[in-house]
């Protein structure tokens, strides 16, 4: 027995002088807390979420919108330049986007949608298209199954629908530190879960607002299909103020199936401003033939 504790004593006596040997430090990025962290329940959390939904009515922003396709499934990303453009929003669901030529200011694409249907004319290819907002028959360009509802959805932030369910978790993630550009932040977020009416013990995800803790707004929003997949996540940077509106100058749209992203910069905007219904009427050559999309 003395010899088996021996034995044992010995053995772990070695560990260290033999990790030693094996093990190898390397340098990592230094992180720390971060210096304000906020804490709110998840009724506050709503609230907020919808009393900056419901403070915008409406929207005109200039803009600066550029895209990527393809991904490391494929093999390769494609980046297009940017374009800048127009972007009017009003309640419940009017959006128009246009976007310019880059240095000529042409028309590059007018896309008007009243949130069932919607059009979209392309000058430079003397192309048109027509729609319903759902996609039913999908393309493989990812920016053909582009609908306005991706924009609107990802621009404005809403709270729960009263047939929907809300939870609340927590967790951190990893930021830049401003001060020390070599430096990261752990900054704790909360993540309100938004979910279908329970059937039974099942529940489905709709969709998932990420919170930052030091300044309780939304930084990222990720919106699922009917299988649980991610169909479009948005990221949120840059807050400015609007009046006594914070509102993101930049949003990253991300679409995973399509394989697309798109990074809207917004560089003026006004927001409840009176916006007309002919800002939001389109006129499309009578010589172009119209595509029917589905």
């Amino acid at each position: 027995m003395r010899i088996k504790q021996a034995l044992a004593v010995g053995l772990i006596g070695m560990i260290p002088a033999l990790t030693g040997c094996m093990s190898h430090t390397r340098i990592v990025p230094r992180t720390h807390l971060a210096e304000l962290v906020i804490s709110s329940s998840l009724d506050q959390l709503i609230h907020g979420v919808d009393a900056q939904f419901n403070a915008i009515q409406t929207m005109k922003a200039t803009v600066e919108i550029s895209a990527t396709t393809g991904s490391s499934l494929q093999g390769h990303v494609t980046e297009s330049p940017s374009f800048s453009g127009y972007i009017f929003l009003r309640k419940p669901e009017d959006l128009r986007v246009i976007l310019l030529v880059p240095v000529l200011r042409n028309q590059a694409m007018d896309m008007v949608s009243d949130g069932k249907t919607w059009k979209l004319w392309i000058p430079p290819r003397n192309r048109a298209m027509e729609g319903t907002s759902q996609v039913t028959k999908p393309s493989k360009n990812g920016l053909e199954n582009l609908r306005p509802a991706v924009f609107f959805d990802s621009l404005l932030v809403r709270g729960p629908e009263p047939s929907e369910i809300a939870s609340l978790t927590s967790d951190i993630r990893l930021v830049a530190d401003p001060k020390r550009k070599k430096d990261l932040v752990e900054e704790p977020d909360y993540d309100i879960q938004i979910l279908s009416q329970p059937q039974g013990q099942t529940a489905h995800t709709h969709r998932v607002i990420h919170i930052s803790r030091t300044n309780l707004l939304p930084y990222q929003q990720d919106i699922y299909d009917e299988n649980g997949d991610i169909v479009t996540r948005a990221t949120y940077s840059n807050y400015q103020n609007y009046g006594d509106i914070p509102f993101p100058s930049k949003i990253v749209i991300t679409r995973p199936v399509d394989q697309y992203s798109l990074t809207v910069t917004i560089t003026k905007m006004t927001l409840n401003q009176k916006l007309d219904n002919d800002q939001f009427e389109m006129k499309i050559p009578d010589t172009v033939p119209i595509e029917k999309m589905n």
